[in-house]
């Protein structure tokens, strides 16, 4: 048989443990550190303070106070990406303290320099991140507990209240109910390697059931997040200074470059989960959503994405499966291609949801000179159709679903 590509570049099998993937926890951190050292303390009293001093406008002035601390001292990879939470909600909190109206064109050096060395030696940019605020940012209430909402609680937040709470902590149970799919990679890769069909297959199996456990978990959303709050507060607080009409040039991090710069919100695009499974389902996105995924890999710790590609130079699982033209495989890949069809589908309904719907509400009051005070008429206008990542949501996410249906293999006509 011919080498692949995988057998060149990857002597033995392939195994998750190099890509700092943990068989428990997936791409999520494990046991993130909930303090700093008592150096980085006034980076600590701020943040845990941060959604009183944005509701008494005071957090600017904080920030101009703190001390300009050194990250020398910083010597874990756990304590970096404290920091780097802890440094991401500052600078959120800063740049938009305002609102859209206010926004800063400079980021104090004080806060940029720390805050550009904690990213370079982490491989991540200066801006929260999915993996600040989803894998970085939690913590059990009772450690010996289960993994469950009314067992998890948030080391940092955003203002937003409990719907903050919701909206990353259920993000962080898809990410856990995909663990057993994550694993299941590397045992297809290395199965189809070796010419082992049965477990190809049950590999599929395992992808599917994790797709499915990952809809679910996404369904929690319903119950712990209010869509005016996501809509109207914290989708601010996501956003970034790239794509974003509010700040079209970007932000200058004073004392690391005198040009801005321009990064990209928060985005569900972030996680690496969907990048692994449609590297590993062969799906080909049209080129301007593949090139927005494309990008959002570079937001993802360096080793995460380096797995991403890594999948996507390896073999082609839907080449073997065609290949090998037994039915029951070939079943197996298109249940699983169904699967993640249906998890595309409900995040589109979420999506409806959270920004569509509650986006309409909100020009209605806007409409209205005497509109209720409530967390919609605070919405910022300029970002009415965008993800938090700057995409134009709604057809990006109908793209991406459409193109996802196009790896499935009709059964052989006999």
């Amino acid at each position: 048989m011919a080498s692949s590509p995988r057998d060149q570049h990857h002597p033995g099998p392939f195994s998750l443990n190099k890509y700092h993937v943990s068989e428990e926890y997936g791409f999520v951190l494990p046991a993130p550190l909930t303090d700093l050292p008592q150096y980085y303390q006034p980076w600590m009293q701020i943040a845990r303070q941060l959604t009183e001093l944005i509701d008494s406008h005071s957090l600017r002035s904080e920030v101009h106070k703190m001390p300009q601390l050194d990250t020398c001292y910083l010597q874990t990879h756990r304590e970096l990406r404290l920091a780097h939470l802890a440094l991401s909600l500052l600078t959120m909190g800063y740049v938009w303290q305002e609102g859209e109206e206010g926004t800063v064109k400079v980021l104090p050096q004080n806060l940029a320099v720390p805050y550009w060395e904690v990213s370079q030696r982490l491989g991540l940019p200066p801006i929260l991140t999915h993996a600040d605020g989803v894998l970085a940012n939690w913590r059990k209430t009772n450690p010996e507990g289960p993994f469950e909402m009314e067992n998890l609680e948030l080391i940092l937040t955003l203002p937003g209240g409990d719907s903050v709470r919701g909206f990353f902590l259920v993000t962080l149970l898809v990410e856990l109910a995909a663990v057993p799919g994550v694993k299941a990679i590397p045992r297809v890769i290395n199965s189809m390697l070796q010419q082992d069909k049965q477990t190809v297959q049950a590999g599929l199996n395992d992808i599917t059931q994790a797709l499915k456990n990952m809809t679910d978990a996404i369904r929690l959303m319903h119950a712990h997040v209010d869509p005016a709050v996501f809509y109207g507060i914290m989708r601010l607080y996501l956003s970034g200074w790239k794509d974003n009409p509010l700040m079209a040039e970007g932000l200058v991090y004073e004392g690391v470059r005198t040009e801005p710069l321009q990064y990209s919100g928060g985005s569900a695009a972030q996680s690496s989960l969907l990048h692994c499974f449609d590297e590993l389902l062969g799906v080909q996105h049209e080129p301007e959503s593949g090139a927005f995924l494309t990008r959002m890999r570079d937001y993802m710790p360096p080793m995460h994405k380096q797995l991403v590609q890594d999948i996507s130079s390896g073999p082609s699982l839907r080449q073997y499966v065609l290949d090998a033209a037994d039915p029951q495989l070939t079943q197996a890949f298109s249940t699983c291609v169904s699967q993640l069809l249906s998890l595309r589908s409900y995040h589109i309904n979420i999506v409806s949801r959270f920004i569509t719907i509650p986006a309409a509400r909100a020009r209605q009051l806007k409409n209205r000179s005497e509109g209720p005070a409530e967390a919609l008429s605070r919405a910022p206008v300029a970002l009415e159709e965008r993800g938090t990542g700057g995409s134009g949501i709604m057809n990006f996410l109908k793209s991406v679903r459409d193109r996802t249906k196009e790896v499935s293999i009709p059964p052989a006509t006999l």
